[in-house]
């Protein structure tokens, strides 16, 4: 009977565990007695503890009781995570286990959690679309995938934000039992076997500059006021005042990305708004948007946020 041990903590993230408990107590239906999962959740005391949205959860066994091995330890998220290291119970219990499981790994910001005990360095890693900077810069060593659903590398798994440790219990499950039982899993659960595209399509890809009176925000926002037009970095760089060369280094510098990536991401944007709120004709908004073409935005789209803009109408569109 294959061992599955979850961690939890005082604020844990609820969807977190319950999402994978779920997939693996539903693929017991499916599988044979023997090879049944058995899920454990674990934490530093057998207490109740509160989960952030103030649901109370009890562990099954202390870190101090469950040593392993298993054969899958994860470590759910939380939205204190990111700003606040875990207690050294929990980091030592992750250190110990990594060295015993078939697989390990973290749910959403629990991707956290395996940094601060030393599991993330030169690996191949995930987390919420939100926070995947932010994993990138305490980490340095990781390399942080800013779009993915769920990531394996070797015996590391990791998901996204949330709902995706569903999408990552499922794949284990296909894993373990073939792509059908996985399929019927969710089928139950009544939620895609296998999500098309990365977070992308969840995420904005344009955020406020830091100083909005700054000569490359005077930039964004003319770029955002006249979408439809073509823009060239000669172009640009008369609006900021600074000759090309200057104005393409400043602009990366303050912004992480070039003008022209710069754009192309807020052609996006607008024309994600666009299909999630009207029922414009495909050409008419790469039109409006500045893609001059529909095939151009669909290239785009699928470049950048694996969907189609047909696909994210029909996954975003409001009623």
């Amino acid at each position: 009977m294959p061992t599955v041990a979850i961690a939890i903590f005082s604020g844990v993230q609820a969807l977190d565990v319950a999402g994978p408990v779920d997939v693996f107590s539903e693929a017991n239906r499916f599988i044979a007695p023997a090879d049944a999962y058995e899920v454990k959740l674990i934490s530093a005391e057998a207490a109740p503890l509160r989960a952030s949205n103030g649901m109370m959860l009890i562990a099954d066994a202390t870190f101090g009781q469950a040593r392993g091995p298993f054969d899958l330890a994860l470590v759910a998220g939380g939205p204190a995570l990111p700003d606040t290291a875990p207690e050294a119970p929990l980091l030592e219990w992750l250190a110990n286990v990594a060295t015993q499981c078939g697989r390990y790994g973290s749910i959403c910001t629990g991707a956290f959690a395996l940094g601060h005990a030393g599991l993330l360095d030169d690996r191949n890693v995930t987390t919420h679309w939100q926070h995947a900077a932010q994993l990138a810069a305490q980490f340095p060593k990781a390399r942080v995938d800013f779009d993915r659903i769920y990531l394996r590398d070797g015996q590391l798994v990791t998901s996204a934000g949330v709902t995706a440790g569903i999408d990552l219990s499922l794949a284990l499950v296909a894993e373990d039992h073939g792509p059908h039982t996985a399929l019927a899993v969710a089928k139950r659960l009544v939620v895609f076997a296998q999500r098309q595209g990365g977070q992308s399509q969840f995420s904005p890809y344009l955020t406020a500059p830091a100083d909005d009176t700054s000569p490359v925000a005077k930039v964004q926002a003319h770029v955002m006021e006249r979408i439809r037009e073509s823009f060239s970095v000669k172009q640009l760089a008369e609006v900021a005042g600074m000759s090309a060369r200057n104005f393409a280094r400043v602009f990366v510098q303050e912004t992480g990305v070039t003008p022209h990536e710069f754009v192309e991401r807020a052609r996006v944007d607008a024309a994600r708004k666009l299909l999630e709120s009207s029922g414009a004709a495909l050409k008419a908004i790469a039109y409006d948007c500045g893609f001059g073409t529909a095939d151009r935005m669909r290239i785009v789209f699928t470049k950048r946020i694996g969907a189609t803009p047909m696909q994210y109408r029909e996954r975003f569109r409001s009623a």
